[in-house]
């Protein structure tokens, strides 16, 4: 298992003691089950559903990650998300925010 430190050297770039596709395939579970955390918040969902949900995705990660390991340009993958962008500029502004610290 993939350690919070090693997470951290992954996305900070700094060398990590773990073959990068071990680090890779953590960080991306973690980051799917982060999202599964935040879905659980929003919709009426138990923890047994979530966990399910993270066993029903975890293919998809790990043929992202092999996907991800594949790749020698940025140029190859990409995304463009223009409407997002003009969203999270008003999000400090909002009245409500989904979940407040």
């Amino acid at each position: 298992m993939i350690g919070r430190y090693q997470l951290f050297q992954l996305e900070s770039g700094h060398p990590i003691t773990h073959p990068l596709e071990h680090a890779l395939g953590g960080y991306l579970h973690a980051f799917t089950a982060n999202l599964i955390s935040a879905a659980l918040r929003t919709v009426p969902l138990g923890q047994t559903d979530g966990q399910l949900a993270l066993a029903v995705l975890e293919r998809a990660v790990n043929t992202a990650a092999q996907a991800a390991m594949v790749v020698t340009s940025l140029d190859e993958v990409g995304t463009a998300t223009p409407l997002l962008d003009w969203c999270s500029l008003r999000h400090e502004t909002q009245y409500t925010r989904l979940f407040r610290s």
